[in-house]
């Protein structure tokens, strides 16, 4: 170190001690906007998290120029979580869904009355065996309420189907299952009310694929999953930016960044996961190993949220409208 390096090396240390640290107390009578702005003050650890994801949702949900990617895992279709997504639907924050084969499954079976009930995590999974009760985390699903009422549900619609053409893509029959459910809830009725292409990749992997396979055998219906990939191509190449939404990993992550690359990356990227990177996996890789890959832009605005998103997404979808109703400055 010289002389000649105090007067940056100075600069560099107030640009870095800019912003203190806030305390806070609760106040029970503070709105749901004064508590993401105690959040963005208050900083540590997550805080600050929830606080910078929800200003990147914001400026993303304004970009009119920006296609818009929701990527989530199937497990949260099961808890009150699906709500929230179906209102990002409703309210115009999602262009394209990338999700798994659980998700038309869940959203199938509540959407058409079939109902889930609070459970435990610690609990005798042998007797729930014997009572004919499914159990997924703390969330319990009669057996009844599950495989046989969705694959009924789909067997209806896959052979009305099968009488007007031979050839769907899977996007094209879950469209036409939203159609046919009546519940303001339900993540495939908003999407089709809303024209939203909803792509899984994983297509075959849940009660739904099944029934295209069995299907497939009786009526000739054949199922064009590259007509799925032309589709999310298509919507990829035309963007003038792309943004998305990712909770949790898995093949919709993996899905979401992999064709985002082709665009040279995301230049919105939020992420909500309770996965590591220490072991490698691409449900734990940072957006900074995907800056790497050319997934997202190392210009790129981008976030992770570590945690269970049943908590942090509804915090951060209302900063987002907290910012964006500049409740919030």
């Amino acid at each position: 170190m010289n002389g000649e390096d105090l007067p940056i090396l100075s600069d560099m240390k107030k640009e870095l001690l800019k912003e203190e640290v806030k305390d806070f107390m609760i106040n029970t009578s503070m709105s749901v906007c004064d508590f993401i702005r105690v959040l963005r003050d208050s900083h540590g650890f997550m805080a600050g998290h929830v606080y910078e994801a929800s200003r990147i949702l914001a400026e993303m949900w304004l970009d009119k120029d920006t296609t818009k990617i929701l990527s989530f895992t199937a497990n949260l279709v099961a808890t009150g979580l699906r709500g929230v997504f179906t209102q990002l639907i409703r309210e115009g924050v999602v262009d394209i869904i990338i999700t798994t084969c659980g998700t038309i499954d869940h959203d199938i079976a509540r959407g058409t009355g079939h109902k889930y009930y609070k459970g435990s995590f610690y609990v005798d999974d042998s007797m729930l065996r014997e009572l004919d009760i499914h159990r997924l985390g703390n969330i319990y699903i009669p057996i009844e309420n599950y495989g046989l009422a969705i694959e009924r549900f789909v067997r209806d619609i896959l052979s009305e189907l099968a009488k007007k053409k031979k050839e769907w893509r899977p996007s094209e029959i879950i469209y036409e299952v939203g159609k046919r459910i009546d519940d303001p809830f339900s993540i495939l009725k908003a999407a089709a009310d809303k024209n939203v292409p909803v792509i899984v990749p994983g297509i075959t992997d849940g009660a739904f694929g099944t029934q295209l396979v069995l299907n497939s055998q009786f009526t000739g219906l054949k199922i064009d999953v590259l007509g799925d990939e032309k589709v999310l191509a298509d919507k990829i190449f035309s963007s003038t930016r792309i943004g998305a939404l990712i909770i949790g990993g898995g093949i919709s992550k993996h899905h979401t960044i992999w064709w985002a690359q082709f665009k040279d990356g995301l230049d919105y990227a939020v992420y909500v996961t309770t996965a590591v990177e220490y072991d490698g996996s691409l449900s734990g890789a940072q957006p900074r190993e995907a800056i790497s890959w050319g997934k997202i832009k190392p210009t790129a605005k981008q976030a992770i949220v570590y945690g269970d998103a049943t908590v942090y997404l509804p915090l951060i979808v209302a900063g987002a409208k907290c910012i964006i109703e500049k409740r919030i400055q």
